[in-house]
């Protein structure tokens, strides 16, 4: 490779990386933090306004408690329930929408000269639902739920396209390193513009802001930050792009879910390597659900305040990092599968610890955020990594689609269980156990998957520590 080469490479990279840095704080921000600690508290709001019309004489007996204030019902999409179970009900909404583009991103990604326009379309559509959701308050939270399956479409849809360009900067040999180092860079994002945006909400009385505009002006920036930083990407990913194909229009969604249909009647020939797909989604979708709800658990069941919930969610993100290094150097002493199923009774027990915390003990929390922030940083990247053994050769483009189509088809259900047996129950409590489940299933499949055989059946060498 000639230095001009060289350089060429590592700004491509670069630009990759940055894609990372630039969305994260939509994860981070919007929708761990802000979106948990607000949407629902809106919702409320507007019911207890509302009380007087409705007779909702529940509500209005438990309108004085501001931890009571989240059973009072509001309405949206024509179905009614409690205000605290909105964001759950939300995420899951917001995922099988996800669902429906993400195999239309793919299509139009593969049969597109410049897929820098495709990722910049998603990306600008998501900052710009983001920023808007500043928009949301009192009766308009209905706005903010739109603008946030909205957002949710320009994030999925754009992650499909950044994805896809890794093929087009790394070889086989060094996808792991850009990868990781591109999931790295992301977290240190997100964490930074969680930090900034902390200070301010921490300032806003001297600066003579509510809390509900504090909280909108993080919607704001988020949706900004997003835009900001995806220049840089758009500037120096791979200009040309050879497409597979030249259909347009209609032709390229039906292309999409045809493909996506191709791809699992094949799989079908790798039964081992779907076993494992199936086992990743399952406690995928416990780990993704613990994020995005740990902040309304802990505001709506623990009683903290906005502050503490903000710093917990902070520390996460940071201790993340930490955790993937950590998992990292275990898998190479223990192998990947070993190291997967260590940190599948770690969250048992994370999950555990959080059940017992105690309505305002910051310090117990802290110890369950920190146990979160260590698993939460490896589990993920080691199954991705197993997972691309498994993968026959030549197959790895269509494979991936499936596996990120199939991580969002079924991370909806993580949510709807939080959301269903809170609204059920009455308690956050026991809604967050309920999540254990997922990673105890999760471990039980995985260890019943054969994984050596699983990588051979695919025509791949196994490493020697599995």
């Amino acid at each position: 490779m000639t230095l001009a080469e060289t350089r060429d490479s590592k700004r491509e990279r670069w630009g990759w990386y940055f894609y990372d840095w630039a969305n994260s704080p939509f994860y981070s921000s919007v929708t761990t933090v802000f979106g948990a600690l607000y949407m629902s508290t809106v919702a409320a709001a507007d019911a207890k306004q509302n009380i007087t019309l409705n007779g909702d004489r529940a509500c209005l007996n438990a309108a004085g408690a501001d931890d009571k204030l989240n059973h009072c019902d509001v309405s949206l999409f024509g179905l009614h329930f409690p205000a605290g179970s909105l964001w759950g009900y939300l995420l899951s909404v917001a995922t099988v929408v996800q669902v429906l583009v993400l195999p239309i991103a793919g299509a139009v990604a593969d049969r597109s000269r410049n897929k820098r326009k495709i990722l910049g379309g998603f990306a600008v559509l998501g900052a710009v639902a983001s920023a808007l959701m500043f928009f949301m308050a009192g009766s308009d939270w209905q706005l903010g739920a739109a603008l946030f399956i909205v957002a949710n479409i320009g994030y999925g849809g754009s992650l499909v396209v950044y994805y896809s360009f890794l093929v087009d900067i790394a070889t086989p040999d060094e996808r792991d390193d850009v990868s990781a180092k591109g999931w790295a860079f992301g977290y240190l994002g997100g964490g930074l513009a969680l930090a900034l945006q902390l200070a301010f909400y921490l300032s806003r009385e001297s600066l003579g802001i509510d809390t509900g505009l504090a909280v909108r002006i993080c919607f704001l920036t988020s949706g900004i930050w997003w835009a900001v930083f995806t220049i840089p990407t758009l500037r120096r990913l791979p200009r040309v792009h050879v497409p597979t194909a030249t259909e347009r229009g209609v032709s390229v969604l039906r292309s999409g879910f045809r493909e996506l249909r191709q791809t699992l009647g094949e799989a079908k020939a790798y039964p081992l390597t779907l076993a494992f797909l199936g086992s990743y989604l399952l406690f995928a979708d416990g780990i993704n659900t613990v994020v995005t709800v740990s902040a309304q658990y802990g505001k709506d069941e623990l009683r903290f305040s906005d502050e503490v919930l903000i710093i917990t969610v902070l520390v996460i993100q940071f201790l993340a990092y930490a955790g993937g290094v950590l998992h990292g150097l275990l898998a190479r002493r223990l192998g990947a599968k070993r190291t997967i199923l260590v940190s599948l009774v770690l969250w048992v027990v994370v999950l555990g610890g959080a059940y017992f915390v105690q309505p305002k003990q910051p310090l117990q929390f802290f110890a369950v955020a920190i146990g979160i922030g260590l698993v939460l940083g490896g589990t993920n990247a080691l199954a991705r990594s197993l997972f691309s053994q498994m993968i026959p050769a030549g197959k790895d483009a269509q494979y991936y689609s499936l596996y990120v189509v199939g991580e969002k088809g079924t991370s909806w259900l993580g949510p709807l269980v939080f959301a269903g047996v809170g609204q059920a129950t009455g308690s956050f409590r026991l809604a967050i156990i309920a999540l254990v489940v997922f990673f105890v299933l999760g471990f039980v499949f995985v260890a019943l998957v054969p994984v050596r055989r699983a990588i051979a059946a695919a025509g791949n060498r196994p490493p020697e520590v599995l």
